[in-house]
């Protein structure tokens, strides 16, 4: 397999070539839960229900999918940026443990949602009619926890070693066999949403697989479990990389937890109907940020290992390279989303009462959607950077302290109804996303400086 190698060559060549593997293998991965709902959408005479009981188990995908991350964007620029300063040892200890704590954490997060899946779901706003569809669909899912957070968990360990073109592999392989899969079991076999679920879970198996049979047999830096010696040492490196993944992490968890109140509110103040429109509006959201995580997801091995390495010229200029492909790409999805907003929802429901709330719902969400770039850009060069408070901050700032308060006030307090849940959103793109990158050039380029002035004067002189 071909490897990147991030000391040398062009940025911005760097930067696609790993980038555009990653944004084809987020595209397919999207296809995991995009797929399904395009297909529960489709039950005869149940569609639009189903589909709102797969959106309440949303919040509980997405918490799987934040704790992979916890570890797995949390070890790989620490990864990287030993790789970059040359310490091979301290960066195989890194990934060992990583890998040990997405195994341990997805035991606990099977076992934990299966003894609880009714009172959860019930807790997200399940309703009578919602859950006989929820809590199967629900079950099933979890059954795939350690596939699923092993493949989403150590895929970024493949893209820091330069094998971008294995990572997608890994997700075309789950993808493929999701699509054909899912009208197999749910209307071949009539299994409806509980096919959906079982396809979903080997599709996982499949990805899971390969990821782990490339990184224990093939990659240059080879996984393992940590042994028992190890522990004491793994688990302050545990530490740094939980502390570090904790920014991604807020992000998904709070995000999750945004879901959970929107649909609480929704249900109450527009019924079922609105919990399916929130469902198409996250959906096509996923759709929408998939390309700027590509982008952001390929550009962090490259800024993390030039930083390690100490090159702060080849930092910056990943760092803008970066910007620009995200803000291309923004300004184009976002004329899309509020311009062609009909065509997006078709390709969810067909139903026509559903159109009717959900066109207006969704401009409103994503009216102010190019500040999110901001919040984007910024983080992802914290967490590149090892800036762990400042990563922290700002994932807390807009999802916790703006979305979640502002969810509640707008519909009730200012009597906006149904409409203040989805204006939340804006709202905080505009402030926390502005606040994040202000502060990042604040606070990383005086750094940058500093290391070219420390270059130069470690320099030899001739």
């Amino acid at each position: 397999m071909k490897q990147i190698d991030f000391e040398k060559g062009k940025i911005t060549e760097n930067i696609l070539m790993a980038a555009v593997p990653m944004l084809v293998a987020q595209v397919l991965s999207l296809l995991y839960n995009i797929v399904d709902r395009i297909y529960i959408a489709r039950i005869p005479g149940i569609g639009t229900t189903a589909l709102g009981a797969v959106g309440l188990c949303f919040p509980v995908i997405v918490i799987i999918t934040a704790f992979s991350n916890l570890f797995g964007s949390g070890g790989a620029p620490l990864f990287s940026i030993e790789r970059g300063r040359g310490n091979r040892k301290r960066a195989s200890q890194i990934m060992n443990t990583s890998f040990t704590m997405v195994s341990i954490c997805a035991a606990l997060l099977m076992v934990i949602f299966l003894l609880f899946a009714k009172p959860i779901l019930v807790l997200f706003g399940a309703s009578e009619n919602a859950l006989p569809y929820a809590l199967p669909y629900l079950m099933i899912y979890v059954l795939g926890t350690f596939p699923s957070m092993v493949t989403t968990g150590m895929n970024p360990f493949i893209n820091a070693q330069g094998y971008a073109t294995t990572g997608m592999l890994s997700v075309i392989i789950g993808a493929v066999a999701n699509l054909l899969l899912d009208p197999l079991f749910i209307f071949f076999f009539d299994m409806g949403i509980q096919g959906a679920a079982i396809a979903t879970v080997l599709s996982q198996i499949f990805s899971a697989i390969f990821v782990l049979r490339f990184l224990r047999f093939r990659a240059e830096y080879r996984v393992r479990f940590l042994k028992k010696s190890e522990f004491s040492e793994g688990i302050v490196l545990a530490g740094n990389i939980a502390s570090l993944g904790t920014a991604g992490f807020i992000m998904q968890l709070t995000n999750s937890l945004v879901t959970i109140c929107c649909n609480n509110i929704l249900a109450t103040t527009g019924g079922d109907l609105y919990v399916s429109v929130m469902t198409i509006i996250s959906s096509i959201r996923q759709m929408v940020d998939t390309p700027i995580h590509a982008i952001m997801e390929g550009s962090s091995p490259v800024i993390s290992y030039n930083y390690g390495a100490r090159r702060p010229k080849r930092v910056k200029q990943a760092g803008l390279t970066m910007s620009a492909l995200a803000l291309i790409y923004a300004i184009l999805a976002w004329s899309v989303v509020l311009f062609a907003p009909r065509f997006l929802i078709g390709i969810f429901s067909s139903d026509q009462e559903l159109f009717a709330d959900a066109i207006p719902a969704m401009k409103l969400y994503f009216s102010a959607f190019i500040f999110m770039l901001l919040q984007y850009i910024g983080q992802t060069i914290f967490k590149s950077l090892n800036k762990k408070k400042q990563a922290v901050f700002f994932s807390l700032l807009r999802k916790v302290f703006i979305v979640v308060p502002l969810t509640y006030l707008l519909p009730y307090a200012f009597h906006m109804g149904t409409d203040g849940v989805f204006l939340a959103e804006p709202v905080s793109n505009v402030i926390g996303g502005t606040l994040c990158f202000v502060i990042m050039l604040c606070t990383v380029l005086p750094e940058l400086k500093q290391m070219e002035r420390e270059n130069v004067s470690a320099a030899p002189r001739g």
